[in-house]
């Protein structure tokens, strides 16, 4: 009997599940945002099959240990949604895209249009196939499916995402924040967090967070906002969007003024040391070698670098002389080779940059006070070299020293997209990995820790396709669509200087645009830059709505024909499972599965879930049938592949090699012993990591929470980047490709080889002659920081302030508000602004207003907050909604009240000034990054006759044939039921 006042659990949340009478619990892994927690599902025998009753954490999952979020409990929302598609869709013929007038076809009829569409542009033009995807988890499958293809026009959801982190801080340390590292809050005493919302890796970070603050640590946040994790912060510091790299600048500034910095780490485990050729030549800017040991060290093979040893005043290889016993390489000075040579270690030349990086230089940046700056300096400094700690694990480095103990520098750091969506991101997270690894903090108790696969040697040894000859019919590229360039003869470019892909990732554009650049797909292809494609297949991205950085114009685009009459953009192909406002554009709609309906990987060959101490993968096992005729877009893949033929997917007879995407998943090897699954391998499932493929491995994991964790030896826990005994046992295990040592790059030779070329001072290939002086300025071996491209085309005076969105903590994309249990939480969002701002802007706490950038305007609500600097307004993004879609009820308030700041947003700058007429991406130009958080805004009160909605709306959107619907009855769900 449950007791009103009683203090105790109505149940115990950590206990083992024990169905009641009529039900049945499975484990699976959640989808209701990339947290990928484990969760067990209740299931009652309905009228109809098995329904979901309720879903919770699960307590032996070592990822949430049991806990769950409002997203997480919501999934069975997600399930009976309204808006589920539920049968293939064909658009009728002589309507309009956008109108949303369908017919249901067969998927048999479905398969047959795909297979001979695609199937001519295979044996013709395979680039004219263009296939990208949203935030799913299986790139490593999709990747596959259009390398096989042959066509270079593959990317995921990253370049309008965190490409700038994962690049920025690849390209620096070897791996980065979230799937691939992050804070060691057990061991650290003051955690910084950057730019980051309540989104990414949330469960376990607020767990972690929880027992860091008990333990008496301090938590600083830095941030214009202060919601969610930053709401329980010790201090927060506001600071203007963009301006990150500047307070990095400054923080190195003063922690080398005060030699605050680890000078036995940076000689022995970064490139600081190593000298830069000083000299106005061909290797300007480039690292000096030694020409008897062999080629110079690059990108690909670092390691043929000199130090200058201060013991005995010689020039000595940097490896293994430069480190060895009565060695003391120098970190500053400027010097001579024997052939006259001028050089200086790279050290030298990062305090030298720096050296007009003041708080006070910062201050006029970044909004924060200059003894604010300094002091933030020198508590970093003294938390990490003072407070500093050893635990009693020994490891021997990559040279063979034994260390009987591990270094602790317990100052760690989390950042993410508030840095990484800016113009000028990757060199901000640059200056934070160099800020980071000139405190030691790398892979060191306390501070940054990466998680397998990485470290990867950096360059990582991940070539993107870059041969334009290769692109021939019926051939798979030689190599995958995206990668790491090293060098400017890594490029996917033409003869010509010109862009391969569609999107211009891997170009003079943008060269190390590591995930591409999918918020330019849709421009480009209706422009034909720089061609035209047939096909474009999306997958799970709402590129009519909130995926776009333009989403008017995407919307007139999708529809736009050319004198003809034809489609600019001949045949769109959505899968999904919902009824987004992307639907009724498609030429054809293919209806994909919930999570909770379908197998899926989170595989080591992609974006695993791994823990600290080593590696951990997971996989999604339905627990429900798919609803209606739904079939998985792994399944859609894996068919389309085996009717195409791909090599990959064929037989050496012919025939179909693989039966479906659990057999591909199972059987499928990139190298021999590794697959998407690590555990439970070998013909008997006795094996782990690497074995032969099994063929009850789905089995294994269905018995084992549909998780496997593997725990490594201590000795392997810290300091990856240099530690023998891992960098062998990566290798081995198919991780890594080398076992090379992943020296910090606090100098970037790999920057500095593009600029050489922009410079015309290095042979081989040669930037345009309109993007030499880009190149010239923003790929700098050393990290500094400019203002967002954006503001260059802006009148900074007409648009005083930054306008930002970020992800609200109970949903994750625009498929979470239409849940109707969320819904209830945030049915519409506001304007968030600090009073003082909305008060000389003559508008009232929550009034309507007008906020106007130079590319469109909105209208919306306002609220008065103190949680946000007072030159920035911010918004939650994507629960704006067009009337109709996601079938919410016509005139529900995520449609009348609800906005997007994305009508503010341009994904084109002016190129050759405002009059000149070229354009070009309105992103990072090191990596492509969309410049989201560039926007500059002013506000101004509606008018009192103005409608009480927002704008701009649209034409409200049709039902669809086969949408699931049933709205009334999903809030009385269960209820009175009697079983």
């Amino acid at each position: 009997m449950f007791d009103f006042l009683s203090r105790e659990p109505v149940h115990d949340p950590l206990a083992s599940p024990t169905p009641t009478a009529g039900t049945e619990v499975k484990t699976t892994t959640c989808y209701m945002c990339a947290c990928r927690c484990g969760i067990r599902v209740h299931l009652r025998e309905g009228d109809n099959g098995p329904e979901v009753r309720y879903i919770d954490g699960n307590p032996d999952h070592p990822l949430n240990k049991g806990v769950i979020c409002a997203k997480g409990s919501s999934g069975i929302m997600k399930q009976i949604s309204p808006a589920r598609l539920t049968q293939p869709l064909l658009r009728k013929p002589g309507t309009e895209r956008g109108a949303g007038e369908f017919e249901p076809i067969s998927w048999e009829r479905a398969f047959d249009m795909l297979t001979e569409r695609l199937g001519k542009l295979r044996a013709t033009d395979p680039k004219k196939f263009a296939l990208f995807t949203g935030r799913d988890q299986m790139q490593a499958l999709t990747g596959l499916f259009a390398r096989q293809f042959g066509t270079p026009n593959y990317a995921a959801h990253g370049g309008f995402c965190s490409v700038n982190m994962a690049a920025g801080m690849i390209y620096t340390i070897g791996g980065s924040f979230w799937e691939f590292g992050g804070p060691d809050l057990d061991h650290a005493k003051l955690f910084v967090m950057i730019g980051t919302a309540e989104d990414h890796h949330s469960n376990p970070l607020k767990i972690a967070l929880s027992k860091f603050k008990r333990q008496g640590g301090r938590f600083i946040s830095i941030n214009p906002v202060r919601t969610g994790y930053s709401a329980i912060a010790d201090e927060w510091i506001p600071i203007k969007p963009g301006t990150d790299g500047a307070l990095f600048m400054a923080l190195l500034h003063e922690l080398i003024a005060s030699d605050l910095v680890d000078h036995a780490f940076l000689k022995r485990f970064t490139n600081a040391p190593q000298l830069v050729v000083l000299d106005d030549c061909e290797r300007q800017g480039l690292f000096a070698f030694d020409p008897d040991r062999g080629p110079p060290g690059d990108g690909r093979e670092p390691h043929n670098k000199l130090i200058w040893d201060k013991a005995d005043g010689t020039v000595k290889p940097a490896y293994p002389e430069g480190i060895a016993d009565g060695c003391d390489p120098a970190l500053e000075g400027h010097y001579t080779l024997a052939d006259g040579t001028r050089v200086a270690p790279s050290f030298q030349l990062l305090r030298d940059r720096v050296a007009s990086c003041t708080p006070e230089w910062a201050q006029a940046i970044t909004g924060i006070h200059a003894d604010r700056i300094r002091k933030l300096a020198r508590e970093m400094g003294e938390t990490a070299l003072k407070q500093a700690f050893e635990l009693p694990i020994p490891w021997t480095d990559a040279w063979g020293k034994v260390h009987p103990t591990t270094q602790g520098r317990p100052v760690a750091f989390h950042a993410m997209r508030g840095l990484a969506a800016h113009s000028n991101g990757f060199q901000t997270i640059r200056a934070l990995a160099v800020l980071m690894s000139v405190l030691g903090t790398i892979d060191a108790p306390g501070g940054f820790r990466h998680k397998a696969p990485y470290p990867r040697h950096i360059v990582p040894n991940y070539r993107a396709f870059n041969s334009p000859e290769m692109i021939q019919p019926n051939t798979p590229l030689n190599a995958a669509p995206l990668g790491f360039p090293a060098s400017p003869e890594e490029l996917a470019i033409n003869p010509d200087g010109s862009p391969i892909r569609i999107d211009h990732a891997f170009s003079w554009e943008h060269p190390l645009s590591a995930h591409g650049l999918m918020h330019n797909v849709i421009t480009n292809a209706v422009k034909g830059d720089p061609y035209r494609i047939d096909t474009l297949l999306i997958f799970m991205a709402n590129m009519a709505w909130n995926s776009s950085m333009n989403t008017s114009a995407v919307r007139e685009m999708l529809n736009r024909k050319d004198e003809k009459g034809e489609h600019l953009i001949p045949f769109i192909v959505v899968c999904d499972a919902f009824q987004s406002e992307t639907v009724a554009f498609a030429d054809l709609v293919l209806p994909d599965t919930t999570y909770l309906e379908r197998h899926d990987v989170m595989s080591m060959l992609d974006r695993p879930i791994s823990e600290f101490d080593g590696p951990v993968d997971s996989v999604r096992i339905p627990v429900l049938p798919p609803t209606g005729q739904c079939k998985p877009f792994q399944e859609v893949l894996i068919e389309l592949a085996s009717r195409l033929k791909f090599p990959a997917f064929t037989t050496p007879e012919g025939g179909r090699k693989f039966a479906d995407y659990p057999d591909f998943v199972v059987n499928f090897q990139p190298a021999p012993g590794i697959g998407f699954l690590m555990g439970w391998r070998g013909k008997d499932g006795t094996e782990h990591l690497r074995g032969a493929p099994n063929p009850k491995q789905w089995e294994a994991y269905a018995k084992n929470n549909c998780v496997f964790q593997y725990h490594m030896p201590e000795t392997m826990h810290y300091m990856r980047n240099w530690n023998r005994e891992y960098l062998d046992f990566a290798k081995d295990k198919g991780w890594r490709q080398k076992n090379d040592v992943v020296q910090l790059a606090l100098y970037s030779d790999t920057l500095q080889s593009f600029r050489l070329a922009a410079q015309g001072k290095s042979a081989g290939r040669q930037p345009p002659d309109e993007l030499r002086a880009r190149i010239d300025t923003y790929f700098d071996p050393l990290p500094f920081w400019y203002p967002p491209l954006e503001e260059d085309a802006t009148d900074l005076a007409a648009y005083p302030l930054n306008a930002i969105t970020q992800r609200p903590m109970a949903m994750y994309h625009s498929w979470d508000s239409q849940n109707a249990w969320l819904r209830q939480i945030h049915s519409h969002n506001y304007l968030h602004v600090n009073p003082l701002t909305a008060k000389a802007a003559g508008i009232a706490d929550g009034g309507w207003c007008w906020v106007e950038s130079q590319w469109g305007q909105v209208r919306c609500m306002l609220r008065y907050s103190e949680a946000v600097e007072p030159g920035t307004v911010w918004t939650w993004n994507a629960i704006g909604k067009a009337d109709g879609a996601w079938q919410l009820a016509p005139g529900a308030d995520e449609a009348r009240k609800g906005f997007l700041l994305n009508h503010l947003i341009s994904e084109e700058l002016p190129f050759d000034g405002p009059k000149g007429g070229k354009t070009i991406s309105n992103s990072d130009p090191v990596t492509g990054q969309a410049g989201w958080y560039d926007v500059r805004v002013r506000i101004r009160p509606a008018e009192p006759e103005e409608p009480a909605e927002s704008y701009p709306q649209f034409a409200s959107m049709p039902v669809v044939p086969g949408v699931l619907g049933k709205a009334a009855s999903v809030l009385t769900y269960f209820a009175g039921r009697k079983k």
